[in-house]
């Protein structure tokens, strides 16, 4: 099945302007993400959609194809459904430009997962997270799911909330805290027509509150499938975090 995988790359960003240029052991967070994704075997092609030639010149000079695209989007999916319909895929992977630590098995089997179910529409990622605390933390988005592996929300929110007597439980007395709390990974399959269905649509009340993409699916009753993550991810909201990754890659290149 013909995959393509896109990261979407803006320049502006209201936490750290001209995120993709910034340079991590000396080279572009852009570059770090392209060289990892390159290495999934289930992509066919892999892109950057940008909206700025800095970031497209960028591209160019480590030796990766870059496209231009609208200024005007709102998320990254949007960004992705303009490539679509230029560039014909039946799968579109959309990876998201600030994950350095990609996992390029994490590609594969989003799109293995679209491709051996035909009812499956649209898939991501998600991992525990380590402990309760980086749960409060609204850079980290976190997911619920039923027992058939479906999103059931997406919060900035420490969600599933944990009770007074729960938070003060011995370790081990349930749940170990690592399974308490699920960071999302932003990594995304689509199928085409869904993808220009989801792009077609407006923004709904709890993508605006929360300001993540994913709920406009949900919002609508469309189900998302949600894999465990093979990979150990740390993605790059703020320039603070720049420190971190670089330490992280020097540990595992």
């Amino acid at each position: 099945m013909h995959a393509l995988g896109v990261i979407p790359a803006r320049y502006q960003s209201s936490r750290f302007p001209g995120k993709p240029l910034a340079l991590i052991g000396g080279r572009p967070l852009v570059e770090r993400v392209f060289e990892r994704a390159r290495a999934a075997r289930r992509l066919e092609r892999l892109l950057v959609a940008t909206d700025d030639e800095r970031i497209l010149r960028a591209v160019q000079a480590f030796g990766g194809e870059a496209m231009m695209t609208s200024p005007r989007h709102a998320s990254g999916t949007d960004r992705l459904a303009e490539v679509a319909r230029s560039v014909p895929a039946e799968i579109y992977v959309n990876i998201q430009g600030d994950e350095p630590m990609l996992d390029a098995r994490d590609v594969d089997r989003l799109v293995d997962c679209l491709a051996s179910d035909p009812g499956q529409e649209m898939a991501t990622l998600s991992e525990s997270l380590p402990d309760d605390g980086a749960a409060a933390d609204p850079n980290v988005v976190k997911v619920v799911c039923d027992e058939a592996g479906r999103a059931l929300y997406f919060s900035r929110s420490p969600i599933p909330h944990l009770r007074r007597e729960e938070r003060g439980a011995a370790p081990g007395a349930e749940r170990s805290a690592e399974s308490r709390h699920f960071r999302h990974v932003g990594l995304y399959a689509y199928r085409s027509r869904f993808l220009q269905e989801f792009a077609s649509w407006s923004p709904g009340r709890l993508e605006t509150i929360e300001g993540l993409e994913q709920l406009r699916a949900l919002e609508r009753g469309r189900p998302i499938r949600v894999l465990p993550a093979l990979g150990r991810y740390l993605g790059v909201d703020t320039p603070g975090d720049l420190i971190a990754v670089e330490k992280a890659l020097l540990a595992c290149p």
